[in-house]
């Protein structure tokens, strides 16, 4: 007999599980990086004008799905409309992929934060002490098993008590510890230049790539196209109204990305004296200039210490999501119990994270596509599969189901104000928005046209 479907016990609940899940390191690594490069306040402008439209419709899609056949990715689409049910198997098949590689990261954000507590904070700021680590045989998988093994604990105990619990417990501490250290960045010397660039929009900073790269990542950085949002909207009770709660959701994500802009930029700048090419993208930010930064401020330790706990509280709201994704699908799809299940994610884990734990040290002569195993497994999922299903479900939630369907089940809590926009955005401006991120992520990742 199979177990009875999981539920939130309500909407703070819901929206902070879902933020959580949209929350995640890249917030926090990317969002600074692109707003540095992208003309810091004109950058902010267009980001938060596609998060309330395109962000907003897509992400509305996806949890009406969830919430109107009470399914996971594979059996919403397929009780929707069979022959779209390959489009179900395509976004089950990116949290699979993301989650390994994910956890790996995890595991270096765990690493450092031991190495900050534990007084190494001198020794993390020491040229080659990131790619040391990296490429030792052992260290790294102990650190990725360690924050796979958090995370499954966590999924384990269900929704209620394990995803919800947790959310509503590091959402509200992560915000405060962003607040904190934005404030205390901002009070370094030669930070305000870093902040007057942040928030000053200017019209000549604005350009094509602006608007390609706040899309791709607002696609990104709202767990969009990876069967999260269709998940969590399965868990949603019909009285909790669906609108409201999307922008509630929009409002962390979007918040928590500006404040990540916010303690990062002004501190790399008082560090850097205004050079914007210290904000590199990705690791390099996190693991490299971020612990020179906090070794030449006063207090810097601290900072470090609280810095990498409210980037590890984000990284794991991010896996936790993505395991609860894979555990649902596989309990829908064979009918397993959750113990079962997690314990063969868990595994599955292991055995596709490995790889990519190694993939700077034991395994670096092996390439994918002249790509270690972490970063063409980002590829493969960020740059291809997410916006190949991000396009599927726009064709088909606006020409198949048509987007009365999905209205209907959004008025179930309340009025849809947004209709009218939300019709427009998924049968014509998204789908075009997306294969413009689809080509420029896939020329970008291959070195043709940087963003």
């Amino acid at each position: 007999m199979a177990e009875k479907r999981s539920s939130f016990t309500g909407k703070i609940g819901f929206v902070l599980a879902a933020a959580g899940s949209a929350v995640g390191l890249g917030n926090i690594w990317r969002f600074p990086y692109l707003a540095a490069k992208y003309g810091g306040g004109i950058f902010l402008v267009v980001y938060a004008l596609l998060a309330v439209t395109f962000g907003f419709a897509l992400m509305c899609a996806e949890i009406a799905i969830g919430r109107k056949t009470g399914q996971s990715a594979i059996g919403a689409f397929k009780q929707l409309d069979k022959r779209f049910s390959f489009v179900g198997w395509l976004a089950a098949i990116v949290p699979v992929i993301i989650l390994p590689y994910y956890s790996v990261i995890g595991g270096w954000v765990s690493k450092y934060l031991y190495v900050f507590v534990t007084g190494g904070a001198a020794d993390a700021a020491k040229d080659g002490y990131f790619d040391t680590f990296i490429t030792q045989p052992v260290e790294p998988i102990g650190w990725f098993l360690l924050f796979l093994g958090l995370t499954a604990l966590v999924v384990l105990f269900g929704v209620e008590k394990g995803v919800e619990k947790v959310s509503k417990v590091m959402m509200p501490v992560l915000v405060i510890l962003t607040i904190f250290v934005a404030i205390y960045s901002m009070t370094l010397p030669g930070a305000m230049e870093g902040v007057k660039y942040y928030f000053t929009p200017n019209i000549k900073d604005l350009s094509v790539n602006t608007f390609l790269a706040a899309m791709g990542q607002l696609f990104y950085s709202m767990s969009l196209a990876m069967g999260i949002m269709i998940t969590y909207g399965s868990y949603m009770k019909k009285d909790v109204r669906l609108e409201s709660s999307v922008r509630q959701i929009e409002i962390f994500d979007t918040g928590i990305a500006f404040l990540a802009g916010l303690m990062v930029i002004p501190a790399v700048f008082a560090f850097s004296g205004g050079d914007k090419a210290a904000l590199g993208k990705g690791p390099g930010l996190m693991f490299v200039t971020l612990p020179k930064v906090f070794e030449a401020m006063k207090g810097g330790t601290i900072v470090g210490i609280v810095f990498f706990v409210l980037v590890l509280f984000a990284a794991l709201t991010s896996s936790i999501s993505l395991m609860e994704t894979v555990v649902s699908i596989v309990r829908d799809k064979l009918g397993w119990g959750r113990k079962v299940t997690c314990l063969v994610v868990f595994v599955g884990c292991i055995i596709l994270g490995v790889p990519s734990a190694l993939g700077y040290g034991s395994l670096a002569d092996i390439t994918v596509f002249g790509m270690a195993f972490l970063d063409f497994f980002d590829f493969a999922s960020n740059s291809v599969l997410m916006p190949i299903v991000a396009l599927l479900t726009c064709i088909f939630v606006g020409y198949v189901l048509k987007p009365k369907v999905l209205i209907e089940e959004m008025e179930i809590g309340g009025k849809f104000t947004a209709k009218k926009l939300f019709t427009v955005v998924i049968k014509y401006i998204a789908p075009i928005f997306i294969v413009l991120i689809l080509i420029s992520s896939v020329l970008d990742a291959l070195g043709i046209m940087k963003i």
